[in-house]
């Protein structure tokens, strides 16, 4: 296999690289950033895709839109095998993507070892498609929330809101965890008062929300997206009325602690989550 740029494939590499071998030995070419490529490359694509190699495998990576419109036409055209690969923006994307990668292995994953691995790695599919594939070939039988923690936690640098997602969930170990991850790495004290906040006062909201609304009516009257209202409904099972009203007041206090109204900012971050945590079992 050969990988290359675009500004790799001059006039006459692909002709090099598709040319036939003496001992008949398949090939594969991979063209990455095919919409960058240069007039005269694609001159040298479109004459191959007329008449293609049975033995060599020629793979375009194109970043779809304008940008090389008429490379993408020609390869539809000639009957390429096209592949769409949406970039992921939504967690639940993301989420499902692990969940699909075990499934594809034939393994079981349990949600809580899905969501741990996505909090730790982030983002990056290649990434968490290696994090999915260490773990089948590591791991005997199911995937569980503490095998995850033990290969990847604190892997990734903690924010301010994984340590209030950990806080309202109350797990209190690892919000503590998050948190002096957190600020070890630059995060400001008053951004996570903040997503404390937001976090406690997004459970509240939904607690009180009118009954039977529709998810999409629903999530206008919160004012969240519905990726964020299917979170905080799991996050809000341990929560009573009184538990908002206690987890507001500590956070508040935190607040006022962390801008000056105290003497040890980290000492009065560390009591709010522990507060939070607590609240999040008070039903």
């Amino acid at each position: 296999m050969r990988e290359l740029a675009s500004a790799d494939l001059q006039p006459g590499t692909l002709a090099e690289l598709t040319s036939p071998s003496l001992f008949a030995e398949r090939k594969v070419v991979v063209v990455r950033t095919a919409h960058e490529l240069a007039a005269d490359s694609v001159k040298d694509v479109k004459a191959y895709l007329g008449a293609p190699a049975e033995e060599i495998t020629l793979v375009l990576l194109h970043a779809g839109g304008a940008r090389g419109k008429g490379l993408l036409d020609a390869a539809r055209k000639a009957g390429a095998r096209e592949v769409a690969c949406a970039k992921l923006t939504r967690p639940a994307d993301r989420l499902a993507f692990v969940r699909g990668e075990f499934r594809a292995a034939g393994r079981s994953a349990t949600p809580e070892a899905c969501q741990a691995l996505v909090d730790a790695i982030g983002s990056d599919l290649r990434e968490l498609a290696s994090a999915c594939s260490q773990l089948t070939a590591d791991v005997e039988g199911t995937i569980d929330d503490a095998v995850v923690s033990r290969y990847y936690t604190g892997r990734a640098e903690a924010s301010s809101f994984t340590v209030a997602d950990r806080a309202v969930e109350g797990r209190a170990a690892e919000a503590l965890e998050a948190l002096r991850w957190s600020l070890a790495t630059g995060v400001a004290p008053v951004l996570v008062t903040s997503a404390l906040a937001q976090g406690v006062r997004a459970i509240g909201k939904l607690a009180s929300a009118p009954r039977g609304l529709r998810p999409a009516d629903l999530a206008r009257e919160l004012g969240m997206p519905p990726w964020k209202v299917d979170r905080v409904r799991q996050q809000m099972r341990g929560w009573s009325a009184d538990g908002v009203a206690s987890a507001l007041r500590a956070v508040a206090a935190a607040d006022a602690g962390v801008k000056g109204g105290g003497d040890d900012p980290e000492y009065a971050l560390e009591q709010a989550v522990l507060a939070v945590a607590r609240a999040a079992r008070s039903r």
